[in-house]
């Protein structure tokens, strides 16, 4: 029996969904959500500072909602901006210390997700997920590339 694709499509968002919502748990003892703590965990691997649109094609986040996180970070006093040099349109956006101090709790909350998710998977397994994810993505891109080249 041949593979049901739209099911593994529709598994795949439940997947994501419900990880979201175990790290979103695991996470909120300190008030976090999910894309709060991958947007700023980001921000503080770029110590000499990052912009929204870097954070936007690393993660996928779309502007919109990552104007909404970085809001809520920044009012929180995790995230401080300032100008960019040469242009006053973009900032740039630093973790502060008490981003800093929340380093330790926000990795060992999404690795205790990780755990989670992939408890009875061999090394190869993984790997072999991880391989089919890439080319998923992939192949995703080179449609949204299309589409973007038909727009123009």
């Amino acid at each position: 029996m041949e593979p049901d694709l739209k099911s593994m499509v529709h598994d795949n968002r439940k997947i994501s969904i419900q990880l979201e919502c175990l790290t979103t748990k695991e996470l909120g003892a300190q008030g976090f959500t999910t894309a709060q703590a991958y947007v700023l965990l980001y921000i503080l691997e770029h110590p000499d500072g990052t912009f929204l649109t870097d954070i936007h094609q690393e993660l996928g986040v779309s502007m919109a909602s990552l104007s909404s996180i970085l809001k809520r970070l920044k009012s929180a006093g995790y995230v401080r901006t300032e100008q960019c040099p040469g242009d006053d349109r973009r900032k740039l956006l630093f973790g502060t210390d008490k981003g800093e101090n929340a380093w330790d709790f926000l990795q060992q909350a999404i690795t205790r997700s990780c755990s989670q998710v992939f408890d009875g998977f061999s090394a190869p397994e993984i790997s072999e997920l991880d391989r089919m994810q890439k080319k998923m993505l992939f192949n995703l891109s080179k449609y949204a590339q299309n589409q973007q080249q038909e727009v123009l």
